[in-house]
């Protein structure tokens, strides 16, 4: 329980937060230097749940991308307010509200092997914590919340607190 804890704590805070404390970001952001991209592994790991899309729309910010000056998590895929966000693999939600800071509507979703996954900026939430799901559920639908500008989908896959490029989980589209 204490890992879950941990998990869905590391997906409040951005990555990165003890460099915010930094003396050298006093100055102004132009002087400011960006904070080092780590090079994410790119092999799947053993045991990764099989994952699928959670809804249709292109990536329009990439993992590791910079976000606010922040590596991106995740990845965020544009879709239209109502559409259907689905669990990307069978787990139990382990998180099903609202978070103030960033997310909005956030969905956190615990699999096998220590492995999470969240989806963010949503309108609706359609499950509830402690509640099993099968893989392709209808857990939410898009909406525009949190840091969001625009309707669409933040999702993150994790194995335990340690963020993982989902594209290289993601089956290829064409």
């Amino acid at each position: 329980m204490q890992a879950l804890r941990l998990a869905i704590a590391a997906l409040l805070l951005p990555a990165g937060l003890a460099a915010h404390a930094a003396p050298e970001n006093l100055l102004p952001p132009k002087h400011r230097a960006l904070p080092p991209v780590v090079k994410p592994s790119e092999k799947r790991e053993a045991g990764a749940p099989r994952l699928t899309w959670p809804t249709s729309g292109a990536v329009t910010a990439k993992f590791g991308a910079p976000v606010k000056g922040l590596p991106n998590n995740g990845i965020d895929l544009a879709a239209f307010a109502g559409m259907t966000v689905h669990t990307a693999a069978p787990g139990k939600v382990v998180f099903a509200g609202k978070e103030p800071e960033r997310f909005g509507q956030l969905i956190v979703i615990e699999h096998t092997g220590g492995w999470v996954t969240a989806y963010a900026y949503l309108g609706k939430v359609l499950v509830k914590e402690g509640q099993s799901v099968k893989a392709r559920q209808v857990i939410a639908r898009i909406g525009k919340s949190g840091e969001a500008k625009r309707p669409g989908l933040h999702f993150e896959l994790r194995k335990g607190t340690s963020p993982r490029n989902p594209a290289l989980y993601l089956p290829i589209r064409l």
